[in-house]
């Protein structure tokens, strides 16, 4: 039997290759020992020992990893105490309200959100830098961390709750025994997005971003505005390969917490 053309496979195809063609075009001449990327002469590790011998490179590096951990982290509570109180709402309008609301700064454009930003920074008087970058990172990642454990509260069983109530729990243990262990996984999985987030944004943090202070997204762009060198390809590669372990661990998270809610707290 001759296999019917399935178009829509084919189109998805099309898709990956026009999105990773370029990246994969980044990747393949980060080797290349000619230094341009007109014509590949041969393999070569030289951009790489570049970049990690780079020391000013290093501490943007470091700054970059510090500000995602911390960001992630702080947004991560605060985006667990946000779906908590969200959740509780029973009005079903105010609930929706509250959820456009939170919705606002992952669909507006990064470009309208980082002026934003540096004009409420300027008017308050916060200079910028590690500050006005980390506010900023918490602000834009808080709404992610809500959408991520929203899903897994209304998947836990409310007979848990009922439960851990009738047995003589409080409120804080009925929060830490009960619920926290049910939505563990949106939780782990918020905090890397969050955490993906904060490593890849350019938009917002070129906004605020100053005192040099600065972030790899942001050096990146500036040592491509002063031409092509590809210790820039050396050095978006080892970005794109820890973002793209980032997004696989949240896969892999995702995938665990398929598991039936309460599952946590009946081991």
């Amino acid at each position: 039997m001759r296999r019917t053309i399935k178009w829509p496979n084919l189109y998805l195809i099309a898709v990956f290759l026009v999105l990773y063609a370029p990246i994969l075009y980044l990747v393949y001449y980060s080797f290349n020992s000619s230094g341009t990327m007109r014509e590949f002469e041969g393999w070569t590790l030289e951009w790489y020992r570049e970049v990690f011998a780079d020391t000013r490179l290093l501490i943007i590096v470091l700054n970059t990893l510090v500000i995602a951990l911390l960001s992630a982290a702080i947004s991560t509570m605060l985006g667990v105490v946000g779906a908590l109180a969200i959740h509780q709402v029973r009005r079903r309008r105010r609930k929706n309200a509250l959820l456009s609301l939170n919705n606002v700064l992952i669909v507006s454009p990064d470009v309208i959100i980082g002026a934003s930003f540096l004009i409420l920074f300027t008017i308050a008087g916060i200079q910028l830098g590690f500050s006005s970058v980390l506010l900023s990172h918490i602000a834009f990642s808080v709404p992610i961390v809500v959408l991520m454990v929203l899903p897994k509260l209304q998947e836990m069983s409310p007979t848990l709750v009922d439960a851990a109530r009738d047995l003589g729990a409080n409120r804080w243990n009925v929060l830490t025994k009960v619920t926290l262990p049910c939505i563990k996984p949106g939780i782990i999985a918020g905090f890397f997005m969050a955490l993906t987030y904060s490593l890849d944004d350019f938009a917002v943090t070129f906004f605020v971003t100053g005192n040099g202070f600065l972030t790899l997204s942001v050096e990146i762009y500036s040592r491509a505005r002063q031409g092509i060198s590809l210790s820039i390809n050396a050095l978006s590669t080892l970005l794109f390969l820890f973002t793209m372990l980032l997004v696989v661990g949240y896969y892999l998270i995702d995938q665990r917490s398929g598991r039936p809610a309460g599952a946590e707290v009946r081991r």
